[in-house]
């Protein structure tokens, strides 16, 4: 069989490795350089800092400036601590092949900036993290600033004012297309506080006239006059965590974005007068997100109804959304192009009103999540997985305790041979729920060796976990088997633009 020259050239040091005589005896170091470069490739920036001591020719390739395109200097994240411009600038080798920087706030000074500006002609993707500030850098001295960016991500502070900085690059940034803006609604504090508006969103519309993907993540003072701000040419828009959004704009926000396809409001504090008032018939909305909004049942009766093809729905923990709202999607709306639906924690829903409509919607279906509701068990999932064989997300169970035991083993066969395609699988359920005897290694074993797709599988942490993890890790997939408590699976992977909105 013909092998690639780079394979060629490692197998044949293999075979040099396997003879007995000494000058054939071989080390990595006689491994071509390409190759070695490709292994380094696959290792974090940390890892190669710390090789790249071992010898003169492992630091020539840990330094080669194709290792160096996606950087993060942020020391949460990749474990690089650069404290000065001369050691940033050492360790980066600035080149053309620069593409994507992740800046914390100690180094967002305006000779970095300057650097950046003059040596790194093919930046285009930037993120500047403001959020553990507690004063800004002077900038009064920046006269230059990427110029090439498409998508930039700003980490807010609480309490920093960012007029003096933006001022200084609104000049630049007028061909980016994909915006974040990520505030601190994970750090607020239950007790209410004074709310700065540490950024003048009105400006930087101004500043950005190609924006097509918005998105305000967790900003405090967000409300509707912003999103109206915004409201032009954008074909997805987030606003996720804004919890001053009550829906007042979005007549508005249609009207001039008459593209739009993707809008996620997660944890808003929508109005159902607001939302009812929307010609929704008259969108081109795809993808829509109204979890825990807490809308009406007439209001969600009629935003189902009403839009015309929506392929992705997230509307968990909704208490209107019942019976009567499923049905009347089913039946007056438009669920044909649906491929992906979460909702999570909607306990009015019964079991048989779902069943009926993943009976008859289940073989268009990429992603079902059906979590949080303790009424629905193993055996809603059982009956319903036939015709779930195109799926590629399933999120089921709740940590709610259960009178009644899930027959895991049984879960796990009948997932392995009806959704060959899966990629991601989460399950919730608490381990004291679960039931599976000394035989369910072979149940495990089947959904290993027929769900080859599987890179996510998701377990509340106990015996059953330890058992499903052992058993990949023998398989050597040691990073597919985790815990719901550093992993928690969703439908977003299925969002036309995902990527788009990936962000932090």
């Amino acid at each position: 069989m013909d092998l690639p020259a780079d394979l060629a050239q490692v197998h044949e040091v293999a075979q040099f490795a396997n003879t007995d005589t000494p000058r054939f005896r071989t080390t990595i170091d006689q491994l071509p350089d390409k190759v070695l470069l490709q292994i380094f490739s696959y290792l974090p920036h940390k890892e190669i800092c710390r090789l790249s001591r071992t010898c003169k020719k492992w630091r020539q390739i840990a330094y080669d400036t194709r290792l160096w395109s996606f950087v993060s200097l942020r020391p949460e994240i990749s474990g690089l601590h650069v404290t000065s411009l001369d050691t940033l600038l050492h360790l980066i080798r600035f080149s053309q092949t620069l593409r994507y920087l992740e800046l914390p706030m100690e180094l967002i000074t305006h000779t970095v900036l300057h650097e950046l500006a003059a040596k790194c002609p093919n930046l285009t993707h930037i993120l500047l993290d403001f959020s553990t500030a507690m004063q800004l850098h002077d900038f009064n001295d920046m006269q230059a600033f990427p110029t090439k960016l498409r998508y930039m991500c700003i980490c807010l502070s609480e309490v920093i004012f960012m007029e003096g900085f933006m001022r200084k690059i609104y000049n630049f940034i007028n061909g980016i297309e994909v915006l974040h803006l990520v505030g601190t609604y994970e750090k607020v504090e239950e007790e209410e506080e004074e709310i700065y508006e540490v950024i003048n969103i009105h400006k930087l519309k101004a500043a950005t006239p190609n924006l097509r993907v918005v998105n305000l993540y967790g900003i405090n003072f967000v409300d509707d006059s912003h999103i109206e701000a915004f409201s032009s040419n954008c074909i997805q828009a987030a606003v996720n965590y804004c919890a001053k959004v009550t829906g007042s704009s979005l007549s508005t926000l249609f009207n001039r974005c008459r593209k739009l396809k993707t809008l996620l409001m997660n944890q808003t504090n929508l109005l159902s007068e607001n939302v009812q008032a929307v010609e929704w018939e008259k969108t081109q909305l795809q993808e829509l997100d109204i979890t825990a909004t807490d809308l009406s049942t007439e209001c969600l009766m009629d935003l189902l109804v009403r839009v015309p093809a929506l392929r992705w729905l997230s509307a968990g923990q909704q208490d209107g959304f019942n019976d009567s709202v499923l049905r009347a999607f089913d039946q007056r709306g438009n669920a044909k192009h649906l491929v992906a639906l979460d909702l999570d924690a909607s306990d009015n829903l019964s079991e048989e009103a779902l069943r009926q409509f993943i009976i008859k919607y289940g073989t268009q279906l990429r992603g079902l999540s059906l979590s949080g509701m303790p009424h629905i068990t193993d055996q809603l999932w059982i009956s319903v997985l036939p015709v779930l064989k195109f799926s590629k997300i399933l999120v089921m169970g709740t940590t709610d305790r259960l009178s009644t035991k899930i027959h895991v083993d049984q879960l796990m066969d009948a997932i392995a041979n009806n959704c060959l395609n899966l990629e991601r699988l989460e399950l919730r359920w608490d381990p004291e729920a679960l039931r599976f005897s000394d035989k369910g290694q072979k149940a495990i074993d089947i959904i290993r060796v027929k769900c080859l797709k599987l890179s996510c599988l998701v377990l509340t942490d106990g015996r059953y976990y330890e058992i499903v993890k052992a058993n990949f890790e023998r398989a050597d997939r040691k990073t597919v088997v985790r815990t719901t408590t550093n992993c928690r699976v969703n439908n977003c992977y299925l969002l036309n633009f995902y990527k788009d909105l990936l962000f932090n």
